[in-house]
């Protein structure tokens, strides 16, 4: 992927479009158990935009305050988790990588709240994994 790459995405309905510009800094599995239960899913796929780069093309997501500073954004027709913010980080907006229209163009680079990791699933893949947030590597 480039940075005049044109990545786009959407809700399960429909009800919700988004338009990206260039490409994400960051991209992450999420093994943590609020992405778990927020999401139905023992694993998340996450991608990291400078706010900037996001555009709404219809309509927004619904936020709900699962914590202190977290905001998850879903469709409120028809249910879909599509985006994650941190009030701490402003300019930062997070999109569910499973939201985009070819989700096979962005690849996560890391694991994080490995500790949360479900002991069946195996992930075999060379990106490093924290313990927690993406600040202590697992060795």
């Amino acid at each position: 992927m480039n940075k005049k790459t044109k990545l786009k995405g959407s809700c399960l309905c429909g009800a919700i479009k988004y338009k990206i510009s260039g490409t994400p800094f960051a991209a992450e599995y999420c093994h943590c158990r609020m992405c778990q239960k927020s999401v139905g899913s023992v694993v998340v796929n996450w991608m990291d935009f400078n706010i900037e780069q996001v555009t709404w093309i219809k309509d927004q997501p619904k936020e709900y305050e699962s914590s202190e500073y977290v905001r998850r954004g879903f469709c409120a027709q028809c249910g879909t988790s599509i985006s994650f913010r941190d009030s701490r980080y402003p300019n930062y907006y997070t999109l569910s990588i499973a939201s985009l229209d070819d989700p096979s163009l962005v690849k996560p680079t890391y694991h994080i709240y490995v500790e949360n990791q479900v002991k069946w699933l195996s992930i075999d893949d060379d990106c490093k994994r924290f313990t927690q947030g993406a600040v202590k590597e697992v060795t």
